[in-house]
């Protein structure tokens, strides 16, 4: 008797499966060159060409004729701009110093030391990473002002009869103070990283040759972790340099960035504000490149990681007391900007002044966050927004995600580069390119030159269509009647999508490339792979970095504060910002949507460090 046959398969000859396999291969190439052409189209008409209109209109005289340094040289010379400069640089460098300062004792200790309670602690250093800078301002004023809560303190405790304004001359101190609050954690958790990938067998090696604790962390640990210190402090100084929101709360507009605010009106009649973008931009680049030359020659490699985990020293209760007290003050100071903005909004205006708590408390502020016109509107627009950019920011980053992963052309390269650049440069640069390029063809202007042939070649209607500015209609920034929400949607995708790219890339690197090829082998196409296979594989991941682009869209500050220029227009934080300088119930509604911003940043960042299993700094280091 014969055995049963199981289903009848047709094995491929080697000749077939060889036929089969070039096709493949020839049909990916094919596909890949698409897709690698489809990313460059994006980036240069949404990245690189933004940044030239910025860098031409530095460098071109207002009729377009020729090339002059005449523009810069006159942001150098003019002592307003030169002092805005010199502020902007000092407030970085304030900024910079601080964090590392605050964030390497930091560092070191929770590296090093097992104490009761370590757990808690950390994840409470990186509380400010759910407010934005220019949010806690409104805390920071009542707590430092002439009338906030450290003067009554000091009057209650006899020390002062008379408050101080401890903003400082016009707020300089103020803004290092709250930018070093809310930055230290991007040094600390870059330096932590490096710290754990130091080979505790070469500390122990240099304890045993004698060197003491401050030799071996000034000759051995110091060295190893510099690269790590760099890539945070280089995030922090190019932020500060560049923040725009903090300095406009506090109201000190003797500063580049603000000058660049309230030079927008005058950019088709004045060429300063593309030299001051121009100047911020060559500022930022020339000390990051100084910067990497200089610790690339005294930066020290090991020739491996950590080949074992450094055994924590565990210490007794009075070291834990210490750890405590130094820690606990840092996490207390630090969440001093989030608690005086939640108290802001529970006070109603007048009610919290030469006091130390407000006097009396109201939901009102909450309700009105939900009500008023200007604050739903905005809410409704940066949902709006939001939404639009995280799927643009995910149709491009998985695509870029899987050329990169999977790709085997030239130039996937180039597009790694590409994803991750609007990491490097500061968002003010990146606005102020947008508006700029909202200023020339098809958006307004002429038709270039060298098109004018194809409007000989195609119906008159059409030609004279093209020649006036066709687009104009669906984007304008500082026109009439202006129209900013593309372009809005397209500054918050290009911002946030390096989140979305690098979360898919982790995913595609965790995920067997045997897989897809299975699936491939059984007759299965490119989407259904896609759809069936990879998708369900890294879904966590593409959440996560979704999660990210969403929320940090919602809370962006320099797109929104340039691009919106109509109250009809303004998303979350510009109409903060509005709100804030309004007489009446103003203050106490923008801090409420202040408050509704921490409580989203902070369940999102939670929701997306769960998804891809990792803590919640990691999504933060460089």
């Amino acid at each position: 008797m014969l055995p049963a046959l199981g289903p009848l398969t047709i094995s491929k000859s080697p000749l077939v499966q060889h036929d089969w396999t070039y096709t493949e291969r020839v049909t990916g190439q094919g596909r890949q060159r698409a897709q690698l052409f489809f990313l460059l189209a994006i980036f240069a008409s949404c990245l690189l060409w933004p940044l030239w209109l910025v860098l031409r209109g530095a460098f071109l005289t207002l009729d377009g004729s020729s090339w002059t340094l005449w523009h810069v040289g006159d942001v150098l010379r003019d002592p307003t701009t030169r002092a805005g400069l010199f502020n902007a640089l000092g407030i970085a460098l304030c900024v910079t110093v601080g964090t590392l300062c605050l964030a390497t004792p930091l560092a070191l200790v929770t590296a090093r030391f097992q104490f009761a309670g370590k757990g808690l602690l950390t994840a409470l250093l990186l509380l400010p990473l759910i407010l934005p800078p220019f949010v806690g301002a409104i805390g920071l004023r009542h707590l430092l002002g002439r009338e906030g809560a450290l003067n009554a303190v000091l009057r209650t405790l006899g020390v002062l009869e008379q408050g101080i304004d401890f903003t400082g001359r016009g707020g300089f101190w103020a803004i290092v103070s709250l930018e070093i609050l809310a930055l230290y954690p991007i040094v600390y958790l870059n330096l932590s990283a490096a710290l754990a990938n130091v080979d505790p067998a070469l500390e122990e090696a240099a304890r045993n040759l004698g060197a003491g604790a401050w030799t071996r962390f000034r000759r051995i640990t110091m060295p190893l972790v510099t690269p790590g210190v760099f890539a945070g402090a280089v995030i922090v100084f190019i932020w500060s340099f560049t923040e725009l929101g903090t300095p406009l709360m506090f109201e000190y507009r003797n500063v580049t960035s603000v000058q660049i605010f309230d030079g927008l009106k005058d950019m088709q009649s004045n060429r300063r504000p593309y030299a001051l973008v121009a100047v911020m931009l060559a500022i930022a680049i020339s000390l990051y490149v100084a910067g990497k030359i200089v610790v690339g020659g005294k930066s020290h490699a090991m020739q491996s990681k950590a080949n074992h985990a450094r055994q924590e020293k565990r210490i007794g209760l009075r070291g834990t007391i210490l750890c405590w007290f130094f820690v606990g003050a840092v996490v207390c100071v630090a969440a001093l900007p989030h608690m005086s903005t939640a108290l802001a909004s529970l006070t109603l205006p007048g009610q919290w002044q030469a006091t130390i708590l407000p006097a009396s408390f109201t939901l009102e502020g909450w309700t009105l966050a939900m009500s008023h016109p200007l604050a739903v509107s905005s809410i409704r627009n940066s949902l709006i927004l939001s939404l639009c950019a995280t799927v643009a920011a995910l149709a491009v980053g998985m695509i870029a995600a899987r050329l990169i992963v999977r790709g085997t052309i030239r130039g996937r390269g180039l597009i790694d580069v590409m994803i991750m650049l609007p990491l490097a440069i500061p968002g003010l640069v990146m606005a102020f390119g947008f508006i700029a390029m909202s200023l020339e063809w098809p958006f307004a202007g002429v038709m270039p030159r060298m098109l004018e042939g194809v409007t000989s070649v195609i119906p008159q209607t059409w030609g004279d269509w093209l020649r006036n500015a066709p687009l104009k209609s669906v984007v304008d920034i500082v026109g009439a009647n202006p129209n900013p929400f593309p372009l809005l949607v397209v500054a918050y995708a290009i911002r946030r999508m390096p989140y979305v790219a690098r979360s898919a890339v982790a995913g595609l690197q965790q995920t067997s490339l045997s897989l897809e090829e299975a699936a491939h082998g059984l007759g299965a196409g490119a989407f259904r792979t896609m759809r069936k296979i990879v998708a369900p594989l890294i879904a966590a991941n593409v959440v996560a970095g979704a999660l990210l682009a969403f929320s940090f869209s919602m809370l962006e500050v320099s797109d929104s504060l340039l691009l919106a220029q109509r109250e009809g227009d303004y998303p979350m934080t510009k109409a903060i910002y509005t709100l804030y300088d309004r007489l009446g119930d103003g203050e106490l509604i923008a801090s409420a949507m202040g408050v509704w911003g921490m409580a989203l940043l902070a369940i999102t960042l939670l929701g997306a460090s769960s998804l891809i299993g990792k803590k919640m700094g990691a999504l933060f280091r460089a």
